[in-house]
């Protein structure tokens, strides 16, 4: 089955404490069908000290939250848009927003 999200999609929020946030997707966890948007979904966390980190104290990260309440930015409007598929002369499937525009994947990153 065909993915509608990838990792770096730029994608906003479109329910919760954090409705309306845009952000890119740092990771995605397909077995619980959630993603990690960077800037979305922050919490705090107390660390204490250790030899990876010293100095302890508390430490804002990103935490999943789930597929459903994120859609794709359509990338004509700039707005959020449902995403469906076609195939194209070779066979492979594309992303199509319902604007007709085609959803590129985006680059990968080399580590």
């Amino acid at each position: 089955m065909a993915a509608r999200l990838h990792t770096g999609d730029t994608v906003v929020v479109i329910t919760g404490k954090d409705k309306g946030k845009k952000g890119k997707i740092a990771r995605i966890l397909r077995e619980d069908n959630r993603v990690v948007v960077e800037g979305v979904n922050l919490v705090h966390r107390h660390t204490r000290p250790t030899p990876r980190n010293p100095n302890g104290g508390i430490i804002e990260r990103e935490q999943p939250i789930h597929a459903s309440n994120v859609m794709l930015v359509d990338p004509s409007t700039g707005k959020p848009t449902r995403v469906h598929f076609k195939t194209d002369d070779k066979g492979n499937k594309i992303r199509v927003a319902k604007s007709g525009e085609e959803i590129a994947a985006p680059k990968r990153e080399k580590k």
